[in-house]
């Protein structure tokens, strides 16, 4: 039976989604199309190439996480990361990533949106400048653009740019105007709305994958007593405002929630045992989900 996936973000965390993958799969689900932010793009992307789970715990298991991250990530003077960040608006570049990304979607034949079949795969990122939450490849025709040659390992890496600790993505529009484009969790970080049609009959049945940090859930209930605790929070409010409504609507019987712990989005020197406690979260979680899924 062939169903949708929405992948959350939720950085090294991810790791958890092989394992919820795996017992899709091993309970017969085939994946038509799938959409994915930040994190959540990687595997997106890939399960839209054709990996299967296997294949994806193979990956990440084997993922040297370290080369993931230039050199200009281990500068060891503060006043010199604190330039860079100033002016280059990030820590590091972030080629790495989608050098790493283009090599295994070009394992599959897969360079650009053109070799995936129509609405395959829909990537979640922030347009800084023009204050705008951007799907990728639809909304690429706003900006002048062939959005069916577009590089689906760049779409992924403007998915992954986390603020500050990659440099924004550059994107210029028909006319040479150019826009930054960062993380897509900032605006929406579980776009569990994607393939909700409102009050009509959804297509096929979907699932959304979401990480669930419980230690940052507590958190957010302290009270505001500072100016960085505002900002956290600001930040917290816009990310989730744009996805709150459809995860109110589907919680109870379309999401299946990896709880996640002792874990932090930018973990990258990540163990072997972790990555396999992480996919045995998400394996577990789905199972438990599947005994009471009704679609």
């Amino acid at each position: 039976m062939y169903i949708d996936l929405v992948f959350s973000g939720g950085g090294v965390k991810g790791f958890a989604f092989a394992g919820a993958l795996r017992v899709l799969e091993n309970a017969g689900y085939q994946f038509k199309r799938t959409a994915g932010t930040s994190a959540g793009s990687i595997v997106a992307a890939l399960v839209a190439a054709g990996y299967t789970a296997e294949e994806l715990k193979q990956i990440m298991a084997n993922m040297d996480t370290d080369k993931l991250i230039e050199p200009t990530a281990h500068i060891r003077f503060p006043i010199v990361k604190w330039m860079r960040i100033y002016f280059k608006m990030g820590l590091f570049p972030g080629n790495h990533l989608e050098k790493w990304m283009n090599t295994l979607l070009r394992e599959k034949g897969i360079e650009t949106f053109a070799d995936l079949p129509k609405d395959r795969l829909k990537i979640i990122v922030s347009d800084v400048t023009k204050g705008r939450l951007l799907v990728i490849p639809d909304d690429l025709k706003d900006y002048g653009l062939d959005s069916l040659h577009f590089s689906v390992a760049r779409a992924v890496r403007m998915s992954c740019t986390l603020p500050f600790f990659f440099e924004p993505v550059p994107l210029y529009d028909a006319d040479g105007v150019k826009s930054l484009i960062v993380d897509g969790g900032i605006l929406s970080n579980f776009p569990l709305w994607i393939f909700n049609r409102g009050e009509a009959l959804p297509v096929r049945p979907f699932v959304g994958l979401q990480i669930v940090d419980n230690e940052s859930q507590n958190l957010e209930k302290k009270k505001i007593r500072n100016a960085v605790e505002l900002f956290r929070g600001l930040f917290n409010a816009m990310r989730e405002a744009h996805d709150e409504r459809a995860i109110d609507k589907f919680k109870e019987s379309n999401i299946i929630g990896l709880p996640v712990d002792k874990v932090t989005t930018k973990n990258f020197q990540i163990s072997e045992k972790e990555r396999e406690r992480l996919f045995q979260i998400g394996a577990d979680s789905a199972e438990q989900f599947l005994k009471k899924w009704s679609y």
